[in-house]
């Protein structure tokens, strides 16, 4: 099995302050400190993303392949669920993203038990692309994310439309990541 974070406590925390830091900053790209070795079809910031957030209480749902699957539970203690709508915690590996609708969105009494959907692509860049607005951004901020479906933008607006319900989706390219809460409104660039 390949190893997990190199120092797990100090590397877990830096983790931690990233995806901390990439929510109360929306669109902000955040830099992580990528586990030694990697399973195949798994990137670095995914793989420090779930290593931080998942634990033996948190049903997940991933396209990964078996490698990664396996070293995600072995890692992580996870339990791996077959359908992405009964997951809390979701790691979308593949071409096809899973519907932010079809996804658990908390409910009136327990918004805070939204998904959170940890998607990788293939690049983030900020300075263009959507424009967000909202908490943790003082006017308006622009991310990139080259691989995202282009529906995207109008699964976005109904998913906001559930607030304070809703997913969480956190972006993930190589070594660094950037979150979108469900806070955040987003609108495609121009």
């Amino acid at each position: 099995m390949k190893p997990a974070f190199s120092d797990p406590v100090l590397d877990a925390q830096a983790g931690f302050r990233a995806l901390m830091e990439a929510m109360a900053r929306p669109g902000r790209i955040q830099q992580v400190i990528p586990p030694p070795e990697l399973p195949a079809g798994l990137e670095a910031a995914a793989a420090a993303a779930i290593l931080t957030l998942a634990d033996a209480e948190t049903p997940l749902w991933t396209d990964a392949g078996e490698e990664a699957r396996a070293w995600i539970t072995f890692h992580t203690g996870a339990p791996l669920v077959a359908e992405a709508g009964s997951a809390m915690l979701l790691l979308n590996t593949g071409a096809t993203m899973p519907a932010l609708a079809t996804l658990h969105a908390g409910q009136d009494e327990t918004p805070q038990d939204g998904a959170t959907l940890i998607r990788q692509v293939t690049g983030l860049a900020e300075g263009s692309g959507w424009r967000l607005t909202g908490p943790g951004i003082q006017r308006e901020h622009r991310l990139s994310a080259t691989g995202m479906p282009a529906d995207f933008p109008a699964q976005w607006r109904a998913n906001a439309a559930r607030f304070p319900c809703g997913v969480d989706v956190v972006l993930c390219a190589g070594g660094r990541l950037a979150a979108l809460p469900r806070s955040v409104a987003l609108r495609e660039g121009g």
